[in-house]
This record gives C-alpha cells, structure tokens and sequence, in this order.
C-alpha cells in the first residue's frame, strides 16, 4: 500500500471549501478530515505490526500550507496528431499529455476520428495506438462520426456498450466532416436509443463556403478575414438547428466552442423550454478576440480556430452563459498548429491555414484569472473546468472532485504566484504561445494522478504510460 498526506491545505470541489487533510491510499482518496482535528493526525498514524517500521513507499506528506487543493482538469476537448489541411496537430499524445498536466489537467478526452468510407471502429483503433503507452495522464475518447450509414449507426450502440459515450458531428467543413441534416437526425435519433450525446460543430459550413469563394475573389486573403467569413449569425443558425434536430429526435445535445454571443442565446432559450442541450466555450473566446487575427505580418494567422474568434463585446455573453449555467463547461479544442511551417500554409488564402490553438497547459491558470477578476467564483472555476465535464461525458466522481473513493488525481495550486505566459516557458510542442506575454496569478505546483506525482514542485516527475485509458458511462446529467 502507498499512503501520502496532503496537508493544510484549501480543498476545493465544485460544492465546498474546506480547510482539510486529504489522504490517499493506493491511488484513491481515502479520507478528508478538517485540518488539526484528531480525524486529520491520525492519517499519519503508523500501521505496522510488533513495533516494525512502515514499508518503504508507505508515507509521503506534502505540505499545502496557503494552497489550494484542487482536483485535477478535466478538458473534454482535445485533438492531440489531429490529421487537418494537410498536415497534423504538432502535440503527440506524450507531448500533449505532459503539457496538459503541467497545467493541471489530470484527463483529457481527445478525439478519434471515423474517415469517410471508413467504420468508427477502424477510428478508433486508430487512436488507441496512437495514445497507448505514451500518456503522462488518463485519457478517454469521443468519436467523429464523418459517414452517417447503416452500419455506423450499429457501431454507435457497440461503442456506448464499451464506454465512448459521445458522438461529434460537424455541420462545417464540406467534403472532409461534414454531415447534411438527415445524416445528423439520424445519428441523433440513434443516440436518443443508446444514451450517446451528440455532441456539434455548429456552423453553417455550406454558406460560409460561399463566403470563402467571395471574399477570397475579392483579394481578401489576410487571416483576418478567417473571422468576417465566419460570421456569428452562422453560427447561431446552426445552434438553432441542431437543438430542433435534437428536438425532433428526442435526444440531448452539446454544442462545442461556443463563441457568439447569439448562439449562447439559442442555447438560453433552448434551456428555458427544458431541452436537453448544453454548452461549451474556450479560453481564446474569453481572453482573445477579432483584434488578435488582424494583427499584421500574418501574426493573425496563430489566432485562426473554427470557430472563430469574435469582437471583443461577445465576451460578456460567455461569460455571463458560464455564470447563469447556459454555457456549464470550459475545454480547450487544443489543436496546436506551429506558426513556421504550418500556419504558414495560408500565406495569401486565409482559407489554407491549419485550424486550431494550443490552450491545454493555460486553460485552469486563465480560469483562475477569471476568479482573480471577479468573473467566476472559485467553486464555479472548479465546476466548469473539473466536475461538470466529467460529469457530462461519465467520468464522474472517478474524476472531477476530491472524495472518498474518486481517484487521486489531485493538484496543488498555489493561487498567489504570478506568471507570464510565453513559448519560451510552455510545454507544448508549438511555437507560439496564444497568450504571449499575458501576466496570469496562480500557478500549478504539484500535480498527483491516481495518486503519483506528475509534476513535484514544478518539475516533471511522471513518465509516459503513466496514463490509462479510461472509459466512461453516459451523460450523468441525463440519468
């Protein structure tokens, strides 16, 4: 048996703060007991039998003195080797992971991709050999479905069965994910039998093609006008037509990366009438704006992620959707591009370059900035980035909150150190930091997954194939 001790320390779940000792037992949290009570002494209570001392590897304390004690992140959206326009996603699973945790993510749901012509099975066999063996945490997977048929909707009730509870459909990108209305309804209606979660890119792809062709004739090539295409009103009326489809099929919905402040509003309404339908945004669509993709030079062209960042007066909305509960959780849709060699693709067509952010390592330190600046309480920060999303895709209490019984995925956060975001100090594999030169409060420390240390201190202590695979039940809000 392995035993650690974490002391003194501010324990937050998305329920409570209390000052407590936390002791965990191979792997899982065994107790909490108010600091300084008999209850916390006694964790450090030797066992050993005829005055023989403890086995070695038996106790560890560490001292949270000051520091908060979090759960570990959850982010329930990441594209770790995504193959896209050409080229891949520059974080591996090994890379990625051990970012994420030096960011205080403990697991991360990526997700496996079902080519056209192809099964879902052959997709996520795909992923599993890319991830196995090479994850510094536990990772889970979500499944593209890019080929609505027959036959993948049996593989759908096969795959709930084995733990890949939700299904992502994408109403952008024509010819590479795209699914038309009744390829979408029918997965929908699919997932309303088998308790999957649909989960939707919701944009207009058809339209915003138009608006590529258009533009791209008109000379406006510069990344900026990535964002102009894209448009918000798009995005809303694709939010409205997913939650009818979802409606219509009697089955719950996610969006994915909410960025509007209108589609935020067709989610409201949605929620008002009683659907089930739920939301997500990132950090980009809270920190970063329109402003970053007309920076000149094709510097832009960092910020370019579908969907796209807005003006500056949509982030009132997102943030307010996360404290009134439309909007309930925060992932990154890390999808890290290197600005030499890969973004550069779109040099003079806005249209050729690689979409997506890297966000995995920044996403619990920038929420906890909103909690500096008053956004979000420090409960809600640890609702948003740790419980609701392993509440929302079956992973919860095993992960997202600190209990008897949950695994120790656990971190110490110091909430007084201060930062600056750069690539120069971030670890992942991309060349550009999203948030270079943003001063930040609060910092990672030491990082447990099930118990181990990952990050001590500030250095990285784990290994790759530390992380398992991990599957999951439905959608916990929904049971």
């Amino acid at each position: 048996m392995t035993r650690t001790v974490i002391r003194g320390g501010l324990v937050i779940t998305a329920s409570d703060e209390i000052h407590a000792d936390v002791l965990i037992e191979d792997g899982r949290i065994a107790a909490l007991a108010a600091s300084g009570t008999p209850a916390a002494a006694a964790f450090t209570a030797e066992r050993s039998e005829m005055g023989a001392p403890p086995p070695e590897g038996w106790g560890r304390t560490i001292d949270a003195t000051g520091k908060y004690v979090i759960p570990g992140g959850v982010d329930a959206h990441t594209h770790m080797e995504l193959p896209f326009g050409g080229t891949y996603a520059s974080d591996t699973f090994e890379t990625g992971t051990r970012a994420a945790a030096w960011g205080g993510t403990t697991t991360i749901v990526d997700f496996a991709v079902q080519s056209v012509g192809h099964t879902l099975r052959e997709g996520l066999d795909a992923w599993h050999a890319k991830a196995e063996g090479n994850c510094a945490i536990d990772y889970a997977f979500h499944m593209i479905v890019s080929d609505v048929n027959a036959e993948t909707l049996k593989e759908m009730d096969l795959l709930v069965e084995e733990g890949v509870t939700s299904f992502k459909q994408f109403m952008a990108y024509p010819g590479v994910f795209y699914s038309d209305d009744g390829r979408i309804l029918r997965a929908m209606q699919r997932s309303a039998e088998n308790g999957g979660l649909i989960m939707m890119h919701a944009e207009n792809g058809i339209a915003i093609d138009v608006l590529v062709e258009q533009a791209l004739a008109r000379g406006e090539t510069d990344p900026r006008y990535h964002g102009e295409v894209r448009k918000a009103l798009l995005e809303a009326e694709a939010t409205h037509r997913a939650i009818k489809l979802a409606q219509v099929a009697g089955a719950p919905l996610y969006v994915v990366h909410v960025s509007a402040q209108e589609a935020v509003a067709e989610l409201a309404r949605a929620r008002d009438e009683g659907l089930n339908v739920f939301g997500e945004t990132c950090p980009q669509y809270l920190f970063l704006s329109t402003d970053n993709l007309a920076e000149p030079d094709f510097e832009g062209a960092k910020y370019v992620c579908s969907t796209p960042l807005r003006p500056k007066e949509h982030q009132a909305a997102l943030w307010r959707g996360l404290r009134t509960n439309d909007l309930q959780v925060v992932s990154t849709d890390h999808c890290p591009f290197c600005f030499v060699g890969q973004k550069e693709l779109g040099r003079g067509d806005f249209s050729k370059i690689p979409n997506g952010l890297p966000g995995v390592e920044n996403r619990m330190d920038l929420l906890h900035q909103a909690v500096v600046d008053g956004h979000i309480s420090r409960r809600r920060w640890i609702e948003i980035a740790c419980a609701t999303p392993a509440r929302m895709f079956g992973l919860y209490p095993k992960k997202g909150t600190i209990a008897p019984g949950a695994d120790a995925d656990v971190v110490i956060y110091d909430p007084h150190a201060e930062q600056v975001m750069s690539a120069e100090t971030h670890h992942m594999n991309v060349d550009y930091s999203a948030y270079e030169g943003r001063r930040t409060t609060g910092r990672v420390e030491t990082v447990l997954s099930r118990g181990e240390p990952v990050i001590t201190e500030r250095e990285f202590t784990g290994h790759a194939g530390h992380g398992v695979y991990t599957p999951r039940s439905t959608c916990q809000y929904l049971n």
